[in-house]
């Protein structure tokens, strides 16, 4: 990964003397996860840039952090790690200039401690926010942004966009302002970070923060990314800015509601971005989030938690004054009150996730055979644990199975079932394997009811989304009703079935539910 540092200040070459590196040599960091080099790829009078180039090492960063998920070990190998700017590049930037972020140059101290025009450049830079986000939180102190997305894949324009910016800062600033808005931000962008986060990080942001962050019209979403939305750390960060003059409290959003044991506790709560939090993704190789079936379960998942307010899936009321009713349980006891309505006997959960659902159908005795796939390993063994099959009675234990598989490919055990349930799983596939899934579900598998549930994509407009934003960063796109509709009448014509739309959670005379339904029921097949 790249980063580039350039400026036209005459003689342009005092740029060295404010990094306290000589332009006429390279040299090496070596970095627990690799090495960082810093070189000068023009160095003149009228213009000089320095170059931070960071190789990472993927052996040495597993061995350094660990193994964090048993089914993803070819994850802490194969990530963008390498490639794009992180939380890696961030602190290989506190250590390689560490005594330019302090704003100390005894031979140039004039120059240190004024602006200088500056020109900042990053090739590749996860940013969950999109371009916009970037604009955000560089625009008010003091740059001009230039922030272009990089495509998934040129020569495919329809698949959109990637969450990766090409990133050029442009103006006036303090070099020891500049290196330290990189080290907070950066992480912000990607929102995740490579190490494990301790009370010391919140010192952290406030030195780097110092003169900028406490006035910053988005210092809370700054602060909660950076320290990984962990609630203790945030709100003792937010009381040491607020000594600092400012009134920060507004921005102190109310924790998101956790399962218990999902995370750990703040004083050691690991924040990855080297590899996805519970496996390789749904069905396609994505990152994923306890597998599809659980992707918004509204437990907070390090790197993967949406920064809508309230939060889409786990955190709405559902009426004035009544008692605050997640919308992942509103969905839950509808499909489950619907599979009751089909009387189906015989259940299969596609992308079981954490196993929310199996435990509500395990605790029905009508649901006789109770079965959960999920791609991910680390999913089901989540499920097992939610479950407690251990100690699951003989009786309850003979009714369920949990197996792995992929919905994209033919497999004989998904037949035989009175229902499915894909529940918040359609909108983690790439729409080019949308054919496949309803070939294997539909086509093969053919259970005489099938249940979808899916975001309302209209509804996002009563989220505070940040513009363009998915309710979640693994949603390969989310329907309007009209998209959904269309959707469900296809898979009825091609594969015989009809299907019954209905809402989950409240339904906005305006823009509708936020949650959609469809209720398939296979048509009778004459002999």
């Amino acid at each position: 990964m790249l980063l580039t540092i350039s400026t036209t200040l005459r003689p342009a070459t005092d740029l060295g003397f404010l990094l306290h590196k000589h332009p006429d040599r390279v040299q090496e960091f070596e970095q627990s996860f690799g090495t960082a080099r810093v070189f000068y790829p023009e160095a003149g009078e009228d213009r000089c840039t320095a170059a931070l180039l960071l190789e990472v090492d993927p052996v040495r960063l597993a061995r350094s952090r660990g193994s964090s998920s048993p089914d993803f070990s070819l994850g802490q190998y194969v990530n963008d790690r390498p490639y794009a700017a992180s939380s890696l590049l961030a602190s290989a930037l506190a250590d390689v200039f560490r005594t330019a972020r302090t704003g100390r140059c005894a031979s140039r101290q004039d120059l240190a401690d004024g602006p200088i025009p500056l020109e900042i450049g990053l090739p590749a830079l996860p940013c969950r926010g999109g371009a916009d986000l970037a604009h955000r939180l560089f625009g008010p102190l003091g740059w001009e942004v230039g922030a272009e997305a990089v495509p998934l894949d040129p020569g495919f324009p329809e698949w959109g966009e990637s969450r990766y910016v090409r990133l050029a800062l442009r103006g006036d600033v303090r070099l020891a302002d500049a290196l330290n808005h990189l080290y907070v931000l950066l992480p912000v962008l990607d929102d995740a970070k490579h190490y494990w986060l301790a009370g010391d990080e919140v010192d952290k942001l406030v030195r780097a923060g110092e003169g900028w962050l406490a006035g910053h019209p988005d210092k809370g979403l700054i602060t909660r990314r950076y320290l990984g939305r962990r609630w203790a750390l945030t709100r003792t960060a937010f009381a040491r800015l607020a000594e600092l003059g400012d009134d920060v409290e507004e921005s102190l959003d109310p924790p998101v509601e956790e399962e218990p044991g999902a995370e750990a506790p703040a004083s050691a709560a690991p924040v990855d971005g080297t590899a996805p939090v519970d496996g390789a993704g749904p069905f396609n190789g994505a990152a994923p989030v306890d597998g599809a079936g659980q992707a918004e379960s509204g437990v907070a998942e390090p790197g993967h938690t949406s920064d809508a307010t309230p939060r889409p899936d786990g955190d709405r009321a559902e009426g004035a004054g009544e008692e605050r009713v997640p919308l992942n349980t509103l969905r839950r006891e509808a499909v489950v009150a619907v599979l009751e309505e089909a009387g189906a006997r015989t259940v299969l959960d596609l992308g079981c996730g954490s196993g929310q659902l199996l435990s509500a159908l395990l605790a029905k005795p009508v649901f006789a055979r109770v079965a959960g796939m999920d791609v991910s390993a680390r999913a089901l063994a989540l499920a097992n644990r939610r479950l407690r099959t251990d100690r699951m009675p003989d009786a309850k234990r003979a009714r369920l199975e949990l197996f792995q598989g992929s919905l994209t490919y033919t497999d004989a055990r998904l037949a035989e079932y009175d229902a499915a349930v894909l529940m918040e799983v359609v909108e983690h596939v790439d729409p080019p394997r949308l054919p496949a899934l309803e070939r294997v579900v539909f086509g093969t598998a053919r259970p005489a009811h099938v249940i979808v549930t899916t975001p309302n994509v209209e509804h996002n407009v009563r989220y505070e989304l940040l513009a363009g934003a998915r309710r979640h960063p693994d949603h390969r796109f989310e329907w309007s009703r009209a998209e959904f509709a269309r959707w469900v009448a296809g898979v009825c014509e091609t594969y015989g079935y009809t299907a019954d739309l209905r809402p989950v959670g409240e339904d906005d005379p305006e823009v509708g539910p936020p949650t959609q339904m469809a209720v398939f029921s296979r048509k009778e097949e004459r002999p």
